[in-house]
């Protein structure tokens, strides 16, 4: 199955647009180079016959790696240590600044 998309500068600027993203001319030209790179990889992936290949979940054969979660209170910081070295706190909560950017 071969894909028939190709990407423009003029569809680099698009999703840029869509994403808010500053991009220069010769930025899209190179995002679009790229895109199309990817999208040969893509095609050529494709062209693969998988037809009696088994699906590989995970390549390492570890089993449960998970350790259960559980407090440790020797590490715990209490709230007064947590924000004993802050310089803006306010009821017992850390002060900071806002990061959020509306238009």
């Amino acid at each position: 199955m071969k894909t028939q998309t190709s990407f423009t500068p003029s569809d680099v600027k698009h999703i840029a647009q869509l994403a808010n993203i500053p991009v220069s001319e010769a930025e899209e030209k190179e995002l679009a180079a790229g895109f199309n790179s990817v999208i040969a990889v893509i095609d050529q992936l494709n062209s693969i016959d998988t037809t009696n290949i088994a699906p590989t979940h995970q390549v390492t054969g570890l089993h449960n790696v998970f350790r259960e979660d559980v407090v440790d209170e020797a590490r715990m910081f209490t709230q007064e240590e947590a924000l004993n070295s802050t310089k803006n706190k306010h009821a017992g909560y850390f002060v900071v600044t806002q990061i959020l950017e509306g238009d």
